[in-house]
């Protein structure tokens, strides 16, 4: 690892074209190799669950026509940005703490940089729609099938899919054209847009900061929204008169609520913590917290409250383990 780091760029050299550069030192998971294998195996693992969750709730909905709804349909595209999460980060860091690296070539920090934000933007897109598919289920029942119908559920996801995928395009052309002048050195496991913008000389950043200051208003316009959502939510959920009306209105709305809770929490104490408290350390486990651990705890959350959801996965489990149970005995 020495020898990768003697190749950084010294801090402080002026470096007009950013894509003189070959490559960027990612932050290493550990500083022994014991340590390094056993991030590796935890990863894989996370790995793993992440990817049979979401798989399963997936191909749940997909195959089900029972599940064919509004919310299940919007549960459906929030699997695929968690698949897509996952995919994004932690794969070359795995890759890395298996051969004692931490170079990460010039195109491929682009592309994490990229998808990173394309997925986790679109992950604060949709879990506001999601939080508006409970507010109308909620205080507006009578008007669920006009304001939720199948074309209005498929404008909102396709809306949020193409207003964050030109999000991140714009922020990962105009970030990566930026001149670096603060060596090649990320502070981070992945490239995250903060850490890149560090390397950046401080005097050419500032039409960066435009788009930033959108986006932290678009998403902070979302966290509101859903806070006066939840507070509208919670209000009809206390008038209703019976207790197995609440419980079901509840089991809609909890596992939503830890989801966001969760992401959001972390995210915005990563991304707005002050400096005097940023450590390498610290950085290391906030990041870890929203980019790698709800795509495997979401499916887990999402299932344990939802009964629909939890038949209709048993039952296609069932019925792949009764087909594959037939082909044996059929070759024998």
């Amino acid at each position: 690892m020495g020898s990768q780091l003697k190749g950084a760029i010294p801090k402080g050299k002026l470096m007009f074209n950013s894509s003189s550069i070959s490559q960027f030192l990612l932050l290493p998971l550990a500083d022994t190799r014991q340590l390094q294998l056993l991030h590796l195996w935890l990863f894989l693992g996370i790995s793993l669950a992440a990817l049979l969750g979401n798989g399963l709730i997936i191909s749940a909905v997909a195959c089900d026509h029972h599940l064919h709804n509004p919310m299940h349909f919007f549960l459906l595209n929030l699997s695929l940005t968690d698949l897509g999460c996952i995919c994004t980060t932690v794969p070359k860091a795995m890759h890395n703490s298996l051969w004692d690296t931490t170079t990460i070539s010039y195109m491929g920090c682009a592309a994490q940089l990229f998808f990173f934000l394309f997925f986790i933007v679109t992950e604060i897109s949709l879990l506001t729609i999601m939080c508006y598919d409970r507010y109308v289920a909620i205080c507006k029942p009578l008007h669920y099938g006009t304001l939720l119908d199948s074309r209005a559920c498929a404008h909102m996801a396709a809306a949020a899919w193409a207003s964050c995928f030109l999000n991140a395009l714009l922020h990962t052309v105009n970030t990566f054209s930026l001149p670096l002048c603060q060596g090649n050195a990320v502070g981070q496991f992945f490239c995250d847009l903060p850490q890149i913008l560090k390397l950046s000389c401080s005097q050419y950043y500032r039409r960066e900061l435009g788009l930033i200051v959108v986006s932290i208003s678009l998403v902070f316009g979302c966290f509101i929204f859903m806070v006066f959502s939840y507070v509208q939510i919670f209000r009809a959920v206390l008038r209703i008169p019976s207790e197995q009306g609440r419980h079901k209105a509840f089991s809609m709305c909890l596992p939503h609520l830890a989801v966001v809770s969760l992401f959001v929490s972390t995210g915005i104490f990563s991304y707005l913590k002050p400096p005097s408290m940023s450590s390498p350390s610290l950085d290391l486990t906030l990041s870890v917290l929203y980019s790698v651990v709800p795509p495997a705890v979401n499916p887990l959350i999402y299932s344990l409250r939802n009964q629909e959801l939890k038949d209709a996965v048993r039952k296609m489990m069932t019925g792949c383990f009764s087909a594959t149970i037939t082909c044996l005995f059929s070759d024998l």
